[in-house]
């Protein structure tokens, strides 16, 4: 008993072979034998080529498809999560912040060109929302509470 096993064929190929099916230099049974594919199977990707054809220039052509990523809603839906989180971080950052001068430890300062907390190196302290602890870059407080 022999098994054949299914051939796959890359469109690279599939195309190669339906161009030259269109050109008509060579018969489809002469293509189909020096490529070793079925005749029939050439025919079908004549047929394919010539119906799809006209839709590579198409897609050239004509508005750009709008990118989904973009839309208002998930942009505003996002910007409200971020908010959220913001505000998440600047509660809990501020409790941390507010526990540390409840244990007498010394207000932190802030580097005037950094956002960080000249103490420790502690990044996050940038958020804090005790305002004897510091404001952000330029003076500006990050906490909000002027």
């Amino acid at each position: 008993m022999n098994a054949r096993t299914r051939k796959y064929f890359s469109g690279a190929f599939k195309a190669k072979v339906a161009l030259e099916a269109i050109r008509a230099v060579k018969t489809v049974n002469e293509i189909a034998q020096e490529y070793g594919v079925h005749p029939t199977q050439v025919g079908q990707w004549k047929k394919e080529l010539h119906e799809q054809a006209a839709d590579i220039f198409d897609a050239k052509r004509g508005p750009k498809p709008a990118d989904p990523s973009a839309s208002p809603e998930r942009l505003y839906s996002e910007i409200g999560r971020l908010k959220m989180e913001l505000d998440w971080l600047k509660k809990s950052l501020g409790y941390a912040c507010s526990r540390a001068d409840r244990l007498g430890e010394p207000p932190r300062t802030t580097d005037p060109d950094s956002a960080m907390c000249t103490d420790r190196g502690d990044a996050f302290h940038a958020l804090c929302a005790t305002p004897s602890c510091h404001t952000g870059r330029a003076g500006i407080d990050i906490a909000g509470t002027d």
